[in-house]
C-alpha cells in the first residue's frame, strides 16, 4: 500500500525505458510511495510495474514538468527521480531547468540518474 509520502518520476524520451527498469527492479521500494509523474514516463512505470499507485500528469512538453513543479513548490512532493538525457536537445529546456530550480530552492531530494536513484530511494523514510 502506498504511504503518504510523494515521489515525483520523469523521463526524458531516450531514458523511459532505463525509468521502466528501475521502476520495475525497485517495486517493493516504490510501492511504500504516493508517485506523481509526467504523462509518457507515468505509462511506462505503470507497464512496467501495474501494481505502483502512479497518477499520470500532462506530458512534460505540454505542462507536466510545470505541473511537478507547482507540487513541489506546494509542499506535495517529498522527492523527485529525474532520468535527464543530456546528449538529446531538449525543446522545453526551460521547463526542465524551472522544475529543477524549484526542486533546489525547496531542498527536495532529486535524483538525476540511474545509479544516484538506486542510493538516494532507500535513504527516503516514506
Amino acid at each position: 500500500m502506498a504511504g503518504s509520502k510523494c515521489l515525483a518520476l520523469i523521463a526524458h524520451d531516450q531514458k523511459k525505458d532505463d525509468m521502466a527498469a528501475f521502476a520495475r527492479a525497485n517495486q517493493d521500494l516504490l510501492s511504500r510511495w504516493k508517485i506523481v509523474a509526467t504523462g509518457t514516463t507515468g505509462g511506462r512505470v505503470l507497464d512496467a510495474a501495474p501494481d505502483l499507485d502512479v497518477t499520470r500528469l500532462k506530458s512534460g512538453p505540454l505542462g507536466g514538468d510545470q505541473q511537478i513543479g507547482a507540487l513541489i513548490s506546494t509542499g506535495e512532493i517529498d522527492a523527485l527521480i529525474f532520468f535527464v538525457d543530456p546528449l538529446t536537445p531538449m525543446p522545453h529546456d526551460v521547463d526542465v531547468k524551472a522544475l529543477m530550480r524549484l526542486a533546489i530552492v525547496y531542498d527536495i531530494p532529486m535524483a538525476l540518474n540511474d545509479a544516484t536513484a538506486i542510493k538516494l530511494l532507500p535513504t527516503l523514510e516514506a
